[in-house]
């Protein structure tokens, strides 16, 4: 067995219960929740109660999805299992570099609550929305997003599944012209065009949140949205701040894990989108997902048999 990587889910993983089976059997899935209602009250409600047009909302997504991302991950070291380096989708950069010890629990979703807030406000000001362009290749993408003003590339998820933000009244003709081309477009439920030019203003405000925040060395590698390459003490900040506005390099960055020795991906947080990416990216990697207790006691037991 290889290398071992934690992958922490992003936005749009989101569900009512989500966390719930965590935080009932895990004192350290509990802990992260238990901090997280100290700092913003109502969080563990929103997470296990609330009905997912709430959770939906970004200053709500982020904090939650954040807990439950971060709980698992927890939950997993509690029940012995270790990572050799780690990654976040968007958000789940967030818990990734909280995880790795460069920031206390309690900093970590102090930040991801002001981050919420800064680029749910940024979403706000400009009338711009999200697709996943699939069956195009990347180049072909960015070359039609060039054919429309404030159309961007933003995330590269996988071969094949580009997500582009842009503003409404210029997406439509993009649309077109995707169709026209071959491809097949699928509009996002979310908020905002966000890892866009658009969300500069929430950059900005995240820098200054930053600045008077004291930043550990990752106790682990954390592979970086904006980059791709692994964090140091002294880029944190700029990663953080960058990574709201500009591309999430996800192919790039499971493309250099894969590359570093990592053969082994558990997905932590809602959801299993990010195992399904990776699977797209290679067909010998062993992908194991921790979102309840359930897949927590099922990936435990896989890679204790691994290791045997």
């Amino acid at each position: 067995m290889g290398k071992v990587a934690f992958v922490f889910s992003g936005q749009g993983a989101q569900y009512s219960g989500m966390g719930k089976s965590l935080y009932e059997t895990s004192p350290a899935a509990k802990a992260v929740f238990d901090t997280a209602e100290t700092i913003r009250p109502g969080t563990i409600a929103q997470c296990f109660e609330s009905p997912v047009e709430e959770l939906s909302i970004t200053k709500n997504t982020q904090p939650c999805l954040f807990c439950v991302d971060l709980a698992a991950a927890m939950a997993l070291v509690e029940a012995g299992v270790q990572a050799d380096a780690v990654a976040g989708f968007s958000l789940g950069e967030v818990a990734a570099v909280t995880f790795a010890g460069m920031f206390p629990v309690a900093d970590g979703f102090s930040l991801v609550v002001k981050r919420g807030e800064a680029m749910q406000a940024a979403a706000e000001r400009v009338d711009s929305a999200m697709a996943a362009v699939l069956k195009l290749d990347n180049d072909k993408v960015e070359d039609l997003c060039r054919m429309h003003q404030g159309v961007f590339p933003v995330n590269y998820n996988c071969p094949g599944q580009l997500v582009v933000a842009g503003l409404k009244s210029s997406l439509g003709g993009f649309l077109e012209d995707v169709a026209a081309n071959g491809g097949k477009a699928v509009p996002l439920k979310v908020s905002g065009g966000f890892h866009s030019p658009f969300m500069e203003s929430a950059s900005i405000r995240l820098g200054e949140v930053l600045e008077g925040m004291p930043v550990q060395a990752p106790s682990v590698p954390v592979y970086a949205n904006y980059t791709a390459e692994p964090y140091t003490k002294e880029d944190a900040r700029r990663l953080l701040m960058k990574q709201v506005s500009n591309p999430v390099r996800w192919q790039q960055t499971v493309e250099k894990l894969l590359e570093d020795g990592v053969d082994t991906f558990v997905e932590v947080g809602a959801g299993k989108t990010l195992c399904g990416l990776i699977k797209r990216m290679s067909r010998t990697v062993k992908i194991y997902n921790v979102e309840d207790a359930a897949s927590l006691a099922a990936t435990v037991a896989a890679i204790r048999e691994e290791k045997a």
